[in-house]
């Protein structure tokens, strides 16, 4: 059986100043930094020997990454393309001044190319791509197990590609994912199937 740990990093500063995060490179908070030791614990009981680690190289996931990395004696590589969706001059601007200027996606019609009205910033096809060909480089890895340290947003892309869909099926997809939480993609040995055997699972985070 092959699995694969999708991480989404714990509170990270950003979110407790109300501030847009995307490639903005904010770092753990305090408490974030408990959370991560968390859920290094909680893969510890999970992942064997041999396992690899990719993360995406933002400092909120690179932290948790390293956490995870020394827990369970695992070198992180790192990978631009596991990103958030870039907001380009949003990035790290206040919630209030991004909510006035940002052109949500219409609900019929082009959605995947939508102009947000945000300079810079990435559009759902580009980022999708993005995240899907950091997913080939890591399908291609031979280990059974995998942990894949990402952001909140870019674990919908990262599942998505697991099961198989479409970029254009990403149109209305979406996986709702908490800070902390760890989701398990597996992929049995007799049908080969990918499923998603547990989403947004948090129950480390309260113990």
């Amino acid at each position: 059986m092959k699995e694969i740990f999708v991480v989404v990093h714990p509170e990270a500063t950003h979110d407790v100043e109300g501030r847009v995060g995307g490639w903005f490179d904010s770092e753990l908070t305090g408490r974030g930094v408990e959370q991560a030791e968390r859920i290094a614990t909680a893969l510890a009981t999970r992942v064997r020997s041999g396992a690899a680690l990719y993360s995406s190289d933002l400092r909120r996931t690179a932290q948790t990454a390293a956490v995870i990395g020394a827990r369970l004696q695992l070198e992180p590589i790192w990978s631009s393309e596991l990103r958030e969706k870039s907001y380009g001059i949003g990035e790290g601007e206040a919630d209030a001044w991004f909510r006035e200027r940002f052109v949500p996606p219409p609900l019929d019609g082009e959605r995947m190319d939508h102009d947000e009205g945000l300079e810079g910033a990435e559009t759902k096809l580009q980022w999708a791509r993005r995240v899907y060909a950091g997913m080939e480089t890591i399908l291609s890895d031979s280990s059974s197990q995998k942990i894949i340290v990402t952001h909140g947003g870019s674990a919908t892309p990262i599942i998505a590609r697991w099961i198989g869909m479409p970029l254009d099926a990403l149109d209305y997809a979406s996986f709702t994912v908490e800070s902390g939480s760890i989701t398990r993609l597996v992929e049995d040995d007799y049908f080969h199937n990918h499923a998603v055997a547990h989403l947004n699972d948090t129950t480390h985070l309260s113990l």
